[in-house]
């Protein structure tokens, strides 16, 4: 009984640890990413290799089970089964590492070209991890011109000249061109418009934003009704954003119109399975969130909400705007998206609490039922692989002795 126990252990704890590795960097971020379990994976399993290295190939393949409860918790999370290129990968980490590790012990210290082998493996391991995951994001050749009219602090802080993680991430996909008089869209030459809780227009600057859009450009309107991005400026500080978006004669006058407004942050899920966090944002008729019209020769984005493109809403590490795995919503990629242009990847994210709980119950579930099967074939499977059997002797006959 006890030997039983201990087989089912050696099996399910390692796989246990890996879940749980792999957690504590998904839960900061809210994505069901499998490459965040890679490296745990890499360590344990190699573990594994060393420990098990003589109980033969079947027993060490067995011991996966816990990338059978990472890709098991990342489905039931996200809803979805998990990317099939991160499943592969993950898989294939687990066994060069654990296969590598069993070469290298088991070669040591008289097999060059075993040793060889276990090395490489170990090695390729490595390198998918690496490598595998999502890279952060690079700048394209052509990045046109974007002009941004906005009293949010994108551009500067109270300390000076500072871009914000948004427009980090813009500009590696346009020529951004901040403009602080509407009148001057034409003369910029710019196709492309983010029109984001501007301060009062005029008249004549309301009219020219009209005409530009009307004569082909594309607008990215963020019109927040009820704005709540931190800042120390006191109350009626000219540097400060608009409390409320100050837009609605332009946008009455394009045909839009809003409902109720949702207070709080809360997570919005596209249908496309896009995330996005939003903090007291207006809907749109019917309960939707995203509205386009096509104005003229151009169109028109509406969301009512600015604070969604603020870093606390979508980023975990301010320190790495352009790396997706520290993204805690898919905010600067939609953005990016609705102005024309695109970031390559697609995120998978955890749904509601009641999902995420569910998914780590069959995860852990999984991976102990997972473990009493491997325990239940090791005990009939010989370290060479072959399955254990009695030896028979004819009748009469004993076995030798010594």
């Amino acid at each position: 009984m006890m030997a039983a126990l201990k087989r089912v252990l050696i099996l399910w704890l390692p796989g246990l640890a890996i879940l749980l590795a792999g957690l504590q960097r998904a839960f900061v971020t809210g994505q069901t990413d499998l490459w965040d379990w890679a490296w745990p994976a890499l360590a344990v399993m190699a573990a594994m290799g060393l420990l098990l290295a003589r109980q033969g190939w079947p027993l060490l393949a067995w011991t996966m089970g816990g990338v059978v409860s990472a890709l098991l918790f990342c489905g039931f999370a996200a809803g979805r089964w998990p990317d099939p290129v991160a499943t592969i990968g993950l898989i294939l980490v687990a066994l060069s590492a654990v296969f590598g590790a069993a070469l290298v012990r088991d070669a040591f210290p008289h097999r060059a070209k075993r040793m060889a082998g276990g090395i490489a493996l170990l090695a390729l391991a490595a390198l998918l991890a690496w490598r595998g995951p999502a890279q952060p994001i690079q700048p394209v050749a052509d990045r046109p011109a974007l002009a941004v009219i906005t009293a949010l602090p994108l551009f500067w802080d109270q300390q000076g000249r500072a871009d914000a993680a948004i427009v980090t991430v813009l500009r590696t996909r346009f020529t951004l061109q901040p403009i602080d008089d509407a009148r001057r869209l034409d003369p910029s030459r710019a196709r492309l418009l983010l029109l984001a809780q501007p301060r009062a227009m005029t008249p004549e600057a309301l009219v020219a934003v009209d005409r530009w859009v009307r004569g082909g450009g594309r607008a990215v309107v963020l019109a927040d009704p009820l704005l709540r991005w931190p800042s120390d400026l006191p109350m009626g500080d000219r540097r400060r954003a608009p409390a409320t978006s100050l837009l609605e004669p332009l946008l009455g006058h394009w045909g839009f119109a809003f409902d109720r407004i949702e207070d709080g942050e809360r997570r919005w899920f596209l249908p496309d399975g896009a995330l996005l966090t939003l903090s007291g944002a207006q809907m749109a008729g019917g309960g939707g969130l995203v509205q386009r019209k096509r104005i003229g020769r151009g169109e028109v984005v509406l969301l009512g909400d600015a604070d969604l493109i603020d870093d606390r809403l979508w980023l975990a590490d301010p320190a790495r705007p352009l790396d997706p795995r520290v993204w805690s919503a898919d905010t600067p990629a939609r953005v990016v998206q609705w102005l024309g242009a695109a970031i390559p990847g697609h995120r998978r994210w955890m749904r509601e609490g009641a999902d995420v709980v569910a998914a780590l119950r069959w995860a852990i579930l999984a991976g102990l039922g997972w473990a009493v099967m491997g325990a239940g074939l090791s005990h009939r499977v010989r370290p060479g692989g072959g399955a254990r059997t009695k030896k028979v002797y004819p009748e009469g006959e004993a076995p030798k002795s010594g």
